[in-house]
């Protein structure tokens, strides 16, 4: 997309419905991010920051016996024992009452300490047993790492976040929510995979080659591969093993057979379309573009239809014998495609397209250490890692207690996110002057429009759920669902805006936090280090595998694929959080007012509300919703 064309952002600020139409304000309004992730969905809400204060301790006098008291005393000894004694009784309970909640404050007021000043008031956080040698795993050096060092600012949602302290440290000892684990709606075990299915003759490939170089990171790639697979098929056309783009966001030279099984995925889709390796020798030397077969973005309208290829690509195939897609970043529409070429869209996302072995041996080591060396297989672990899943501990048999469960969290809160959404995050005059100087190098259509267009104020935005959920609110959703201090929690995401600052309520409410790179060791993450795609390639499996998965940016291709995957496989019994952002919005605007039981209930009610899809919506991602005809089963009534 180029940057010139200024019309292709659309804001809109009304009414509309739940996450979807959210997630479509989003869009429109996120084009601008050139090859990355289209910024979508944005769920938000920023406030003045509130500090907690402490009222004085109570103040208990006691006043002597009046002479009156003194003489009844005198002429009814009995009587005068009993009032003091119950005068007595009455003033120790009141010390008491005091004290305790003098002490409940003290306990408030230390938990906001270490919220807000996590430099001194914590050392490092230790995690045990995560690694097969059950050392203790710091992270405190990760995760510091994991957001950029920006120096500490004043915690925002300070009263909730305290309230949260609170109480995640009580429910160490109480039941956690039965349904806190599992997925609400029985009915989401009736669908079950079978894009696996096919009943048609494998494709010749005689109208020519295609070739696709795709931009953006793994998951764009990932998207731009299956729907190349689809567009060969529709044009009968030899697909060219996919090539992968160098961009200069990710750094990453990976190219397909360094993420997933070449020999695999042009075995498995035999029976649909012909893949090549290369182009056969003759084609390999002709000057694509100057012949008119190099096709890139500007060429396609985004979504576009079938009919589109069949009118206006095809003719070049047959005239030249080969097309090369450039880009190719979202270019076929979800609807209306024929029924067996969307099917052929989910076979290949979730069927074709296998990690290698180096990367599934690596997942499996991070699901294991997360699952506390249980070696218990989940639902999906065959799926995601392959013979790896079967992998046991040298001596160690199989237990048959329950597996150790996870929360995996997907934080998206990068500078790129933020700076793009227009929106306030609590850094005042500071974070306006960084945000803006990020657009002008990054963004500067998106500056240059702002100059001739009204755009919403922060404040309309995040009443619209669309600024980022920051850490903070992420925090606080999750210990109003009912997850404490005792869950284990995987966390996946890159360079957190606001640095280790913005972490600190995360670490400090969920100490058993981990990533990818405290969970191997360095012998075991070096192979993946230099390579943000093969990263991303074990945060999917890490987030895929895990018992809940939380999201914070529901139009994120990497929430969207992982949340999908869960879907597919999951067989009804793998829940994933996807928080309403304007329903959270509501709820945030509260935060000086709002009690913790009610915003727990109304928290509960938002995120329970919005797992009610059941099946594709018209126009939605078969890679996102796979619980439809084209690529699921339905059984029940």
């Amino acid at each position: 997309m180029s940057y010139s064309n200024s019309s292709e952002i659309n804001v809109v600020v009304g009414n509309a419905s739940a996450d979807d139409a959210d997630e479509d304000r989003a869009k429109d309004f996120g084009h601008w991010i050139h090859g990355r992730n289209p910024i979508s969905s944005r769920m938000s809400l920023s406030s003045p920051s509130d500090s907690l204060a402490s009222p004085s301790p109570s103040q208990f006098s006691h006043h002597p016996a009046s002479p009156a008291s003194s003489a009844y005393g005198y002429f009814e000894p009995k009587k005068s024992k009993k009032s003091k004694r119950k005068a007595w009784y009455k003033n120790q309970t009141t010390v008491g009452l005091g004290l305790l909640v003098g002490l409940f404050f003290l306990m408030n007021g230390w938990m906001l300490f270490r919220i807000q000043e996590p430099g001194r008031a914590r050392g490092d956080i230790k995690v045990k047993s995560l690694k097969a040698n059950a050392t203790t795993v710091f992270i405190r050096e990760e995760l510091q790492k994991l957001g950029r060092g920006k120096k500490p600012q004043k915690t925002i949602y300070a009263r909730l976040l305290a309230k949260a302290a609170h109480a995640s440290a009580e429910g160490e000892s109480k039941p956690e929510p039965k349904d806190l684990w599992l997925e609400p709606y029985t009915r989401a075990s009736s669908w079950t995979p079978c894009s696996h299915t096919r009943n048609w003759k494998p494709s010749e490939g005689t109208s020519g080659f295609i070739m696709v170089t795709a931009n953006g990171g793994i998951n764009q790639q990932r998207v731009a591969v299956c729907n190349a697979v689809a567009i060969a098929r529709l044009l009968n056309a030899t697909l060219v093993l996919p090539r992968f783009m160098f961009s200069s966001v990710w750094r990453d030279a990976s190219q397909f057979g360094d993420i997933y099984q070449e020999d695999y995925f042009i075995d498995y889709l035999k029976p649909d379309i012909r893949i090549v390796k290369e182009l056969p020798m003759e084609l390999q030397s002709l000057d694509l573009e100057a012949m008119g077969s190099m096709v890139t973005d500007t060429d396609i309208m985004k979504e576009a239809k079938p009919s589109f290829f069949l009118k206006y690509i095809l003719p070049i195939l047959h005239l030249n014998r080969v097309v090369h897609f450039v880009g190719f970043g979202n270019r076929l529409a979800s609807d209306p495609v024929p029924h067996q070429l969307q099917k052929l869209r989910c076979r290949c996302n979730f069927h074709a397209l296998r990690f290698v072995p180096k990367i599934q041996e690596a997942g499996a080591l991070l699901i294991q250490r997360m699952r506390q060396n249980d070696t218990g297989l989940g639902h999906l672990d065959h799926y995601l890692v392959g013979p790896f899943s079967q992998a046991k501990v040298k001596g160690q048999k199989t237990r048959a207690t329950k597996k150790s469960r996870y929360l995996a969290l997907h934080l998206r809160f990068e500078i790129d996110m933020v700076a793009h959404s227009l929106c306030e995050f609590g850094g005042g005059e500071e974070e306006m002057r960084e945000l803006e100087a990020y657009r002008e190098i990054h963004f500067p259509a998106l500056v240059e429009l702002k100059k001739t267009r009204k755009f919403p104020s922060p404040t309309e935005l995040r009443s619209e759920g669309l600024c980022p959920l920051m850490p903070e609110e992420t925090v606080l959703m999750l210990a109003g669902l009912g997850f404490n201090r005792r869950t284990h929690v995987f966390l996946a995401g890159a360079h957190i805006y606001g640095g280790s600052s913005r972490l600190a309520a995360l670490t400090t409410l969920f100490p058993n936090l981990v990533t990818k790179e405290n969970l191997l060791s360095s012998t075991e993450i070096d192979p993946f280090r230099n390579f943000s795609s093969q990263m991303a390639a074990l945060d999917f499996i890490g987030c895929t595998a895990a018992d809940v998965f939380a999201m914070t940016d529901s139009g994120s291709q990497f929430s969207s694929l992982v949340a999908g995957y869960r879907i597919y496989y999951g067989g009804g019994k793998m829940a994933t959080i996807r928080p309403n952002k304007r329903r959270l919005a509501d709820i945030f605007v509260k935060n000086n007012t709002i009690e913790w039981k009610v915003f727990e209930t109304r928290v509960r009610k938002a995120v329970r509300q919005n797992k009610r899809v059941f099946s594709r919506p018209v126009g939605r991602s078969v890679y996102r919703y796979p619980r439809c005809p084209d690529c699921m089963c339905y059984s029940g009534d």
